[in-house]
């Protein structure tokens, strides 16, 4: 099949991590289109052509240009053939996917990114100072979000968020959650069911679930996973 996509991203986004993993597990043919988000290269004129929010992750396939990661992966799942327990045909199932998908804009990518962007990219960028008060607000809300994931979403042996099976539902997820552990938090401290459905997610997604996070094990106090004894 000829390569009539092109993937825009940059590995430090979360959204574009997941992208990357569910293009490559699934083998949709792509085209790479790295955009340097530290060398500002999202924000030039030439960017904006190729998307109107100057962001990424992004597509072009043909002359669609669609941009936020959600709607890709829906588009990609409609227009391409991929194995059906990624996003269900069937309306039931894809429904819990949908759901978990909908409800981490405002509480799993919300929480994660404000802390990691305050604990760790602010300071880094900008050289704004942390207030204690805050930063422990952000922190309460991470790790409420975590353990409503840990005691919830997978809690009574639930293997992955939405069934029994890996769906992007957990890839979206685990990217996400990967992000605060940049800037120092332990995600799965005190939270068994979480460490074991990330272990989980990562050898079903290798190798290309730590292609994608390469550089954020650089970062990462801990650096890379230690493998699943």
């Amino acid at each position: 099949m000829a390569k009539t996509l092109r993937y825009y991203y940059d590995l430090m986004s979360q959204p574009s991590r997941a992208l990357y993993i569910f293009l490559e597990k699934t083998k949709i043919p792509y085209e790479r289109c790295l955009v340097n988000l530290g060398k500002g290269e999202h924000l030039t004129d030439e960017f904006k052509a190729i998307n109107r929010f100057q962001k990424v992750p992004c597509i072009v396939d043909k002359e669609l240009h669609l941009a936020e990661s959600v709607a890709i992966l829906r588009y990609l799942a409609r227009e391409y053939k991929i194995p059906d327990h990624w996003y269900p045909a069937e309306s039931r199932q894809r429904a819990r996917i949908d759901e978990y998908l909908e409800w981490q804009h405002h509480n799993t990518r919300a929480t994660g990114a404000v802390y990691f962007q305050y604990m760790w990219l602010r300071p880094r960028l900008m050289g704004a100072k942390v207030n204690p008060e805050r930063a422990e607000q952000y922190r309460e809300q991470l790790a409420n979000c975590l353990d409503f994931i840990d005691q919830v979403y997978l809690g009574k042996d639930s293997k992955f968020l939405a069934s029994d099976e890996i769906s992007v539902a957990d890839v979206w997820a685990a990217c996400e959650i990967e992000q605060p552990k940049m800037a120092g938090y332990d995600v799965c401290a005190g939270r068994p069911n979480l460490t074991a459905w990330m272990a989980r997610v990562r050898e079903a997604t290798n190798p290309y679930y730590d292609e994608a996070h390469k550089l954020v094990y650089k970062i990462t106090p801990e650096g890379i996973p230690k493998p699943k004894l």
